[in-house]
């Protein structure tokens, strides 16, 4: 239980230490914007110095594709179209629980809007319980768990793409997903364990850029800093950009880092007016070289609420039309669901396990074992505790 009385004493601390933090943020934020008032003028120079020095340079930074100083304004959608969208729960594996297994739930949602058709909103369940499925991410030092959230995030593509196939018509349609199309977890698995999540994924996508829907990764209070750390090469005071030589030890203090904490949304919220996008940014993330020519392309649009984060597929991002379109059909989302995606949170509300849910899976999975002939079936003793209070 919460002591609010002890708490209440360390917020004075915590309320003096976030304003000196808000000053000093202020102070980050109007040097970040002369920047890049001055990267105006030199934008191919830093291009060129950070294409040439990239594998000399040991911080994440991406390629601004357009000008740096486009705002541009998103078009209005056609009324005709459709917007599909999938997100996933689980139920983790635990050994106190009547059996160690796990359950992925994958919510899926096809919103048909100004064609009298009705919209698809339900979900698929799936529960693993082989010893492959529990333990085999054990050989890589995965837990199991994380193994979980890792099949999760394919299923939701493969899902995904299953509709937005099902799905194509006359109709434009755009795909969306909740999150990063970046999938950063993927750098530090063994290559044997990250080929059984990334194929599929890739695949998914090949699936929909046949089928000429467009995918779009929706991010709401990104904390990405890839756009301010290209201004980091302006305000590098070495000759080149070469860290490997001028600052190997990133974790300490750098001269071109004075940035540092500021995000790429801060900066934008100040270009941006309410329904334009900024500039087209290429990710150049190292996990990236594993996408083949499904690169990951990005950028930030002020949605009304807040500045999102929108990513994009390179076959999405190079078609301009496409690209238009899905960004248009995309800020309507944000507008129909009062200022967050409504196919995307549809998604995550048929996706979620709750807890009568979660009860109501276990007393099925007893039913069945009880079935089965299995004898002694129940939870553990610290389970059965942890649900009640003696005291």
């Amino acid at each position: 239980m919460l002591d609010l009385t002890k708490l209440a004493r360390q917020m004075q601390g915590l309320s003096q230490h976030l304003t000196l933090e808000a000053a000093a943020s202020r102070q980050r934020l109007e040097l970040a914007q002369q920047h890049l008032k001055n990267a105006y003028e030199s934008q191919q120079d830093l291009i060129d110095r950070q294409e040439k020095w990239r594998d000399r340079i040991l911080f994440a930074n991406a390629t601004p594709i357009e000008p740096l100083e486009t705002c541009i304004d998103i078009a209005v959608p056609p009324k005709i179209h459709t917007v599909i969208a999938t997100d996933g729960s689980q139920i983790a594996p635990n050994h106190h629980e009547i059996a160690y297994c796990y359950l992925l739930n994958i919510g899926r949602v096809v919103l048909h809007y100004g064609q009298n058709r009705h919209p698809l909103l339900d979900s698929l369940p799936e529960v693993f319980y082989r010893p492959e499925d529990l333990y085999m991410s054990r050989q890589w030092g995965i837990r199991t768990e994380e193994w979980m959230s890792f099949r999760r995030t394919a299923s939701e593509t493969t899902v995904l793409a299953e509709l937005a196939c099902a799905a194509k018509g006359e109709a434009p349609a755009l795909a969306m997903v909740d999150g990063s199309l970046i999938y950063w977890f993927l750098e530090q698995l063994p290559i044997d364990a990250r080929d059984r999540i990334l194929p599929p994924i890739l695949e998914a996508w090949q699936q929909m850029r046949d089928a000429q829907i467009p995918l779009m990764g929706y991010l709401s209070a990104s904390r990405s800093i890839e756009t301010m750390n290209f201004l980091r090469l302006l305000a590098c005071p070495h000759p080149v950009p070469d860290c490997k030589s001028h600052c190997p030890n990133q974790l300490e203090k750098v001269p071109c880092k004075i940035f540092e904490q500021l995000r790429d949304t801060s900066v934008w919220a100040t270009r941006l007016k309410p329904g334009q996008r900024s500039t087209l940014w290429r990710s150049n993330s190292p996990i990236l070289e594993l996408y083949g020519d499904q690169t990951i392309y990005f950028c930030y649009v002020h949605v009304g609420t807040e500045i999102a984060r929108i990513e994009v597929p390179a076959w999405v991002a190079e078609n301009a039309t496409m690209l238009d379109q899905a960004l248009g059909l995309m800020l309507a989302q944000v507008q129909k669901g009062y200022g967050y995606p409504v196919a995307i949170a549809e998604a995550h509300n048929q996706a979620v396990v709750k807890g009568g849910d979660r009860a109501r899976f276990f007393a099925l999975l007893e039913q069945q074992m009880i079935k089965a002939g299995l004898k002694n079936v129940g939870t553990s003793y610290k389970e059965a505790r942890k649900r009640g209070s003696i005291a």
